[in-house]
């Protein structure tokens, strides 16, 4: 079924705000990376199946280019394991 398009943006925002790639002692969070729609729309394709399963979903479908896109990586390899975390707690209640 999936999120209506006001439920998207909502944890679009809360994504953006929260979740950061981490670099050495650099965050950059995902909204200013423009990764926080992506990383949204991966999620909401697996709500159904619960948080945990659509955050790991998300977070491995998400690819970020690196050196102007000579590699990429899935996002889930330059976020903190908190993250991970995060990211459960932030879907939990789109889950139905």
């Amino acid at each position: 079924m999936g999120l209506n398009s006001v439920e998207l943006k909502d944890l679009e925002f809360s994504i953006a705000d929260r979740l950061y790639i981490q670099i050495e002692s650099w965050n950059l969070y995902l909204g200013d990376a423009g990764l926080a729609e992506a990383l949204a729309i991966e999620c909401n394709a697996k709500l159904e199946e619960g948080a945990t399963v659509a955050a790991r979903y998300g977070l491995e479908s998400v690819h970020v280019e690196l050196a102007g896109g000579s590699t990429r990586l899935p996002l889930a390899r330059l976020i903190p394991a908190s993250q991970l975390f995060d990211l459960e707690e932030l879907l939990t209640p789109y889950c139905r």
